[in-house]
């Protein structure tokens, strides 16, 4: 089986590394990963994104949204600009990403952008609601908030919170309202006790892979921008850390990252 890489910011990879599309594809293709969700973080990013990803419409899917930590940039008119892109999607246009909550950053928790933060989410999930679409979700020292908002919204096409590293308990709770969790480079550090617990205990089904290249570096990398091909880097740690064959992993988690693409 192929996989997925499921959390993906192509366009600052390429930015970055000055690599071309095309050998980053190749590369790509050749340790397994077929294909990508490549995700939005600011109104700026979504015409380079939908031109990036139409290049390889069966193998890059994409979604666009306001991330979190770009609150203070961010204006009514991205909302508007998000709804308009998402109310005429293409077939690759496959989730509203990436979005959700930022509480480890001391500046954007003011009780004004606390609240814009609040009021940008909300309205992001009901656009996601409106149209059918999955969402793609940024937690940092949020979870309670992110869960309440979910809850509240009760979508019933959901999603994954990406990038996980929270407790058993709390990655449950997200469960058991319909959502993925996203596994990352973190579990490639021995030091990630808590986190390796939680995703050794998890239902597999609940699990996608992802690397947030050009971010989260897996061990051994670090100093380097990730890349899709280190995929294959947190997958040998997944099955080192699951009890199940390797070939069913590979094959349930592909089947769960269908949900983008």
């Amino acid at each position: 089986m192929p996989f997925f890489d499921t959390h993906t910011h192509l366009n600052y990879l390429l930015a970055t590394t000055q690599q071309p599309l095309t050998q980053l594809m190749e590369e790509s293709q050749q340790a397994g990963v077929e294909k990508m969700l490549v995700v939005a973080v600011q109104a700026e990013d979504f015409k380079n994104i939908e031109k990036i990803t139409a290049l390889y419409p069966q193998r890059l899917y994409y979604g666009l949204g306001l991330h979190p930590l770009y609150i203070k940039q961010h204006r009514v008119a991205d909302l508007e600009l998000l709804a308009k892109r998402l109310a005429n999607p293409p077939k690759n246009l496959t989730a509203v990403a990436e979005i959700g909550l930022e509480k480890g950053v001391p500046e954007l928790l003011t009780p004004e952008l606390w609240q814009k933060q609040c009021e940008f989410f909300e309205a992001q999930l009901s656009l996601a609601k409106a149209n059918q679409l999955p969402v793609n979700l940024h937690s940092r020292k949020s979870h309670e908030d992110l869960y309440r908002f979910l809850k509240s919204a009760q979508l019933s096409v959901t999603g994954v919170v990406h990038g996980f590293s929270g407790s058993y308990e709390q990655a449950k709770r997200f469960i058991d309202l319909g959502y993925k969790i996203g596994v990352g480079g973190v579990i490639t550090y021995a030091r990630a006790n808590k986190t390796r617990e939680t995703i050794k205990r998890l239902p597999l089904d609940s699990l996608l892979l992802e690397t947030d290249s050009p971010d989260m570096p897996v061990f051994g990398f670090q100093g380097q921008p990730n890349r899709p091909i280190r995929l294959i880097n947190t997958f040998k740690i997944l099955c080192e850390l699951r009890s199940e064959p390797p070939e069913i992993i590979e094959r349930v988690l592909w089947q769960g990252s269908c949900l983008f693409g």
